[in-house]
């Protein structure tokens, strides 16, 4: 294989894939991006780790002869990253090694075959719908913070998607670590009837999340049976990324959304963020509850730590029940606080004990649901 590529386009196509790869891996191959030089000057690159895989096009200035090899993804990222700006860079190889060039530089580095490379086999996709990137994004940003990090509840370690009618056919976004949910929903898009139930991973979640910030624009095609899913962004010779999905079942967690909380709170979501997060400075881990107070149009903040003393912050909101105190774990509240953009929230409260609401008011597709601690 020879090829010649523009600094710029390789460097970009690298650091899309490259972070699929794993810094340690026992099976040597899973280091290595295989690189694929097609005689009409595409050059196709693809990274996975066995659950998720990323396949990209690039355009080459020029391929002097086909072929395909893999080589280690975070060296050759490295190595194109301190190349000069602009410069043409040249892969050529033999006899298991490869000569990157560019300028005055060269490098070789060794190489694995191509036959190796292990590729995910995607099977039928008989769900196939289109959603905008920006609506994807957005999907990804207000349930992702919920998803849990515990190995052991592996069914809660990415976002649910499933389809329900409702007043209207929706798909609906949820993730939840225990302690809070998030859930999104959307109109249902064509094509989306009948889809089954999935849980995309965490790190793939995390992956299309990045690949999305440059193709905010597009649309993505999604593709999905009841083990894989496919994303298509920016159509013929864009990126797609596919990934086996958690083979798990997610709890039903419309139990949790409580429909009875006849306690409204109303205030300003920034300020709120802010004196939590003021309060919340002298606690400790022990002590990461913030007690809130409840009284007529104002809401105070208490944090109490047996080593670093008290701190308390007194707020003006919109409220009219009786008073109430109740305590959340500070980092949860602020989650949900940062993903409110606009000059209020609601929350929905019941009791000290009881699972709270919280969202931007009664037609935002995001709403929250965050447990409360004992203080």
């Amino acid at each position: 294989m020879k090829a010649t590529i523009e600094r710029a386009t390789l460097l970009r196509c690298l650091s899309h894939v490259q972070s699929v790869v794993e810094r340690r891996n026992t099976i040597p191959i899973l280091s290595n991006v295989l690189l694929e030089a097609s005689g009409d000057g595409d050059l196709r690159v693809m990274a996975t780790d066995l659950d998720l895989q990323v396949v990209e096009h690039m355009a080459a200035a020029s391929v002097d002869s086909p072929g395909a090899i893999t080589v280690s993804a975070h060296l050759l990222f490295d190595i194109a990253r301190k190349l000069p700006e602009g410069s043409q860079v040249s892969l050529e190889t033999a006899d298991n090694r490869m000569t990157v060039k560019a300028g005055r530089s060269r490098f070789q580095l060794p190489t694995l075959p191509r036959d190796d490379f292990p590729v995910i086999v995607e099977g039928e996709l008989p769900t196939s719908f289109e959603l905008p990137a920006r609506t994807l994004a957005e999907l990804i940003d207000r349930t992702r913070f919920a998803i849990s990090t515990e190995e052991t509840r592996y069914y809660l370690n990415g976002i649910f998607l499933h389809v329900s009618d409702e007043d209207k056919p929706v798909l609906k976004a949820a993730a939840t670590d225990g302690h809070r949910l998030a859930r999104f929903t959307l109109p249902r898009p064509e094509g989306a009837a009948g889809m089954p139930d999935v849980i995309v991973p965490r790190k793939a979640v995390a992956e299309l999340r990045k690949l999305l910030e440059e193709a905010l624009d597009g649309n993505v095609e999604i593709d999905l049976s009841a083990s894989k899913i496919r994303f298509t962004l920016g159509g013929e010779g864009g990126v797609v990324l596919t990934s086996k999905l958690i083979d798990g079942t997610f709890p039903d967690y419309s139990r949790v959304i409580p429909t009875g909380n006849d306690k409204l709170l109303r205030l300003d979501p920034r300020s709120f963020y802010q004196g939590v997060d003021r309060v919340a400075t002298i606690a400790t881990e022990k002590t990461r509850a913030v007690k809130m107070g409840l009284d007529k149009d104002r809401v105070t903040l208490t944090v109490t730590s047996p080593d670093n003393g008290t701190a308390s912050e007194e707020l003006a909101a919109d409220y009219g029940s009786d008073p109430l105190e109740i305590g959340f774990n500070a980092g949860y509240l602020k989650d949900i606080l940062g993903q409110i953009d606009s000059d209020t929230v609601e929350m929905h409260l019941a009791d000290a004990g009881a699972p709270t609401l919280i969202r931007k008011d009664e037609n935002s597709p995001a709403l929250y649901v965050l447990m409360p601690m004992r203080v």
